[in-house]
């Protein structure tokens, strides 16, 4: 292990060189992505013996994200892929934050007490009967249960069940 002036152990990161990184990189993410949708080198960094290439993506809707291919490259040995991910960049559009159900029903619930208190309305009376005539009704019957001209309700459900007939 690399020592300091002083004697004490020094950790150094490996000697990384980004042209050797580049193709291995690249490879690894057309395994999981067209290579059109692979944008510019844009840096290689190290930390802990794993190397970070990221590119920059040509994918649509996808602003400000960058392919991200994570190498080891411990000394001694052959890089290795680690792991490739789509991670977004600063400024990107992301997904909103997860709220649990009971919490999103909770305010949607406190929303509803709001308005009623505000409109001062308690009663679920909207001046909307649901059995005035529709506008949109076709046929005039005033949407009673009729498709197409036929009325389901009277239907003849006789009609298919065995007869005594013998062709």
């Amino acid at each position: 292990m690399p020592r300091d002036a002083r004697g004490a152990t020094t950790e150094r990161e490996p000697a990384v060189n980004a042209s050797e990184l580049e193709p291995i990189a690249r490879a690894a993410l057309e395994e999981i992505t067209p290579s059109a949708t692979i944008g510019a080198l844009r840096d290689v960094t190290v930390a802990d013996a794993v190397a970070t290439v990221r590119f920059a993506t040509r994918q649509g809707g996808y602003l400000g994200w960058f392919w991200t291919v994570s190498i080891a490259v411990n000394p001694g040995l052959e890089p290795s892929v680690l792991e490739t991910e789509l991670m977004p960049g600063e400024g990107a559009l992301t997904a909103p934050d997860w709220v649990p159900w009971s919490d999103r029903l909770e305010d949607y619930l406190a929303q509803q007490a709001a308005e009623v208190e505000s409109t001062g309305d308690t009663d679920d009376s909207d001046g909307d009967d649901d059995h005035d005539h529709d506008e949109h009704d076709l046929h005039g019957d005033d949407g009673d249960d009729v498709f197409d001209g036929v009325d389901i309700d009277s239907h003849d459900d006789t009609v298919g069940e065995d007869s005594d007939t013998d062709d």
